[in-house]
């Protein structure tokens, strides 16, 4: 990405480029904020090319329960 401004438009051939790659990345398990910094965009620019690409969306946060399992209650 170094051929950019931070928060230059990205359109066209690019965006979709730049899409697909981040799709790709979310899918294989990187998260939105990580994904924000590696790009050197927004939280909300990464969010929002992944809504407009179709991706399935991961819940917010992460396991409560200690060992990374959540817990059932009885």
């Amino acid at each position: 990405m170094a051929d950019r401004r931070r928060g230059s438009r990205v359109t066209g051939a690019k965006r979709d480029q730049q899409a697909t790659d981040l799709k790709k990345r979310y899918d294989g398990g990187a998260s939105i904020r990580s994904l924000a910094e590696s790009t050197d965009r927004s939280y909300g620019f990464v969010h929002r090319i992944l809504s407009e690409s179709g991706t399935a969306m991961r819940n917010r946060g992460g396991s409560t329960a200690p060992g990374g399992t959540k817990s059932k209650s009885k």
